[in-house]
């Protein structure tokens, strides 16, 4: 068998937008003829690239191996291109990183500093909602996503969860005292701001709260760790937070870290999907040891 590349080109156009108008749009045929197309890749492979679901194409298993060749054969293509254009060697690796919206802003950008300043790489960081990020890795517009929670792949979603990262979650506040306390007795009462209600870390400090009968007083329930972060550091209350998410503020004696809570943890994982090809700039992100980049000074 003889792969046609000009086949091979429409179906990977379609498979990055997942709608065949929107790609018969920008490849200027009409959709029936770039319908055609694809059914004459699919008969030489001898297998259905795309599920239809409604409106939107999803990529079969079959699709998704075509795709990540595509994906490399096109790539190199426009590098290609770019060399006879410029007269340069264009070596540029890509990769794209998705991070869910509450997912604390330190810890993101502790974790992707390796990535910063490095000429050869083209990177770009996607903030959105897991369910959102979790459609972009499947239609490959991601090499990754950093989540607080993991998910679980199946035959049609082969997700993968990795942990690279297990943070222990403390109350946070202004320095008073600058002394540890004992723990459930200064819970008792106490004016807490603490995660939405949703949070894993909210979840396992009420299990904490209600094993030892204790009731804090809460003042805010908040999803965003970047809005923990000013709150705890402007208001005057006691917060339940990573000591990440407030590293510079520890630090700098702005706030105080009264002890870490027992059984409490903030879990980071990064999500990727199998791939042909993987990506060597991920491969150096992924076997980073975790006492190097969360202490990693960022200044």
């Amino acid at each position: 068998m003889k792969l046609n590349y000009h086949h091979l080109y429409y179906f990977w156009m379609v498979a990055r937008t997942g709608h065949l108008t929107q790609a018969a749009n920008a490849l200027h045929i009409s959709q029936s003829a770039l319908s055609g197309q694809i059914r004459k890749l699919e008969a030489s492979l001898g297998h259905d690239l795309f599920i239809r679901e409604g409106r939107r194409l999803k990529l079969s298993e079959a699709g998704r191996m075509a795709f990540s060749y595509a994906e490399e054969i096109f790539r190199q293509g426009e590098e290609l291109a770019a060399v006879f254009a410029s007269g340069t060697q264009v070596n540029r690796e890509v990769l794209r990183i998705g991070a869910v919206a509450t997912l604390s802003r330190n810890f993101q950008e502790a974790f992707l500093h390796p990535l910063l300043g490095r000429e050869n790489l083209e990177f770009s960081l996607q903030s959105s909602d897991i369910d959102e990020l979790l459609r972009r890795l499947s239609a490959h517009r991601l090499d990754l996503i950093l989540s607080n929670q993991p998910v679980r792949g199946d035959e049609a979603n082969p997700w993968r969860s990795r942990l690279i990262s297990k943070q222990p979650v403390s109350i946070i506040g202004p320095p008073e005292s600058g002394q540890k306390v004992t723990f459930p007795d200064f819970l008792e009462g106490r004016s807490l701001i603490v995660p939405g209600a949703d949070n894993n870390i909210r979840q396992a400090f009420d299990q904490l709260c209600e094993y030892h009968k204790v009731r804090p007083r809460l003042v805010a329930e908040v999803d965003d760790m970047a809005m923990m972060r000013l709150l705890a550091r402007d208001s005057g209350h006691f917060a339940v937070l990573p000591p990440v998410v407030v590293r510079d503020e520890l630090r700098n004696g702005d706030l105080f870290d009264y002890g870490a809570l027992p059984g409490v943890y903030e879990e980071f994982y990064a999500i990727s999907i199998r791939r042909q090809f993987e990506s060597p700039a991920l491969r150096e992100l992924l076997s980073q040891p975790v006492e190097d980049f969360m202490m990693r000074p960022l200044n």
